[in-house]
């Protein structure tokens, strides 16, 4: 994963639901280091791991399925 990221996030603390924001960093203390739009000002703001739900704006590359795999 490349950082910064741009995310969505949800976050029931912050009143937040699919807000987008840019994940900056991920503390090994337990949080997520965003910056994110109040206000049309950027914050950086430090949100709880264990209370917020990111998804990635871009989506995974998709593969083709009919691929074999030898073994």
């Amino acid at each position: 994963m490349d950082l910064p990221a741009e995310v969505q996030i949800s976050n029931d603390q912050l009143a937040v639901k699919n807000q987008k924001a840019t994940l900056v960093s991920i503390n090994q203390l337990g949080y997520y280091e965003l910056r994110l739009g109040f206000n049309n000002r950027q914050h950086r703001v430090l949100v709880p791991i264990q209370s917020t739900s990111i998804i990635f704006r871009d989506p995974e590359p998709e593969f083709p399925t009919d691929l074999e795999i030898e073994r």
